[in-house]
């Protein structure tokens, strides 16, 4: 089984990596972009074949590892 966690700042979080990434856009002439945030992506694989037992476990090493939870949201896609 495998797992995708997408991790985003949270709304209101400063990003000046997006920042950076709307100035660079714009200096190459997308100035359509109105903005943009950065995150990162994680994926895992497991040996659980319980889809539930397999999200709880993720969800468990995104709380104690993965994601700041303070200032950093994520979300959990199972692929079976």
């Amino acid at each position: 089984m495998k797992a995708r966690v997408t991790i985003t700042l949270k709304s209101g979080v400063l990003d000046p990596q997006g920042k950076a990434i709307e100035g660079a856009l714009s200096d190459l002439g997308f100035s359509g972009v109105v903005s943009a945030r950065q995150g990162k992506i994680i994926d895992l694989e497991l040996q659980s074949s319980d889809e539930e037992a397999a999200r709880a476990e993720v969800h468990k090493m995104c709380e104690d590892l993965l994601a700041n939870t303070v200032v950093e949201r994520y979300d959990i896609a199972i692929v079976s």
